[in-house]
C-alpha cells in the first residue's frame, strides 16, 4: 500500500520553507509521494494579496519539479470555495482506496486542527504529522498528541529543523524589491517577476 503525505496550504507563494519541510516528512516517514495542495480559498485565515489559484497552483508545479517525490493536486482549486480538510480526505480515498494517507502539517496547524470542521473524520481517515516551528515546539506538540490519541487519532511527530522563512517574508521582498534568493526555488522567483506579482506592500502602497 503506498504511503502519501497530503500537505496543504495557501502557498501564497510557496517557498523554500515548505519544500525542505516535506522533503524532510517524507524521508523520516518514508513516504512513496507528497500531494502539495493548494487552496482555492483559505477557510481558517485571512489571505493577504492572494494571488490566483493559477498562479499559486504554477508555482507549486515549479517548486515540486526538483523531487520527483513531490505532486501537485488541484482538487480544492477546482473544487472552487472553502474546502476543508475532512472533504479533501474523502475525496482522496475515493480517488487512490489502495493508499496509506499522511497529513502533513506544522506546529499551528497541528495545535488546532481538534477545533477544524469535522475533526473525527479526518482522524479516521489520516495520520497526523507534525513538525515543530519553535524552539519549545516538540513539547508542545507532544502533549498536543497525547491529546489527540485520546480523540482516537493517529499521531507522528518529526523534529525537523525550521527554516525562518514565510510567505509574507516572499511577498515583502518582492515589494521592495529585494533578491529572492534563499526564499524560493529559482523557478518560482522568475515566475513572481513574469507575471509581476506582489508589486504592492502589504499596507497597499507601491
Amino acid at each position: 500500500m503506498a504511503k502519501i503525505g497530503l500537505y496543504g496550504g495557501t502557498f501564497n507563494p510557496i517557498h523554500e520553507a515548505h519544500i525542505h519541510l516535506v522533503k524532510d516528512f517524507a524521508d523520516q516517514l518514508g513516504l512513496d509521494h507528497v500531494l502539495l495542495m493548494p487552496t482555492f480559498q483559505p477557510p481558517h485565515k485571512q489571505a493577504h494579496q492572494l494571488a490566483s489559484p493559477e498562479d499559486r497552483l504554477a508555482m507549486c508545479r515549479l517548486a515540486a519539479a526538483e523531487d520527483e517525490r513531490l505532486q501537485v493536486s488541484d482538487l480544492e482549486i477546482q473544487r472552487a470555495g472553502k474546502s476543508y480538510t475532512a472533504q479533501t480526505l474523502e475525496e482522496l480515498h475515493r480517488l487512490y482506496p489502495d493508499c496509506q494517507w499522511y497529513l502533513l502539517m506544522g506546529e499551528d496547524m497541528f495545535l488546532t486542527v481538534d477545533h477544524w470542521r469535522w475533526p473525527e473524520k479526518i482522524y479516521r481517515l489520516a495520520t497526523l504529522c507534525a513538525a515543530p516551528r519553535s524552539p519549545d515546539g516538540m513539547t508542545r506538540l507532544e502533549e498536543h498528541a497525547q491529546f489527540l490519541r485520546t480523540r482516537g487519532a493517529e499521531t507522528l511527530l518529526c523534529n525537523i529543523r525550521y527554516l525562518p522563512v514565510s510567505s509574507t517574508l516572499v511577498r515583502e521582498a518582492v515589494a521592495e524589491g529585494r533578491s529572492l534568493e534563499g526564499l524560493v526555488c529559482t523557478e518560482v522567483a522568475g515566475y513572481i517577476r513574469e507575471k509581476e506579482l506582489y508589486r504592492q506592500s502589504e499596507g497597499g502602497k507601491a
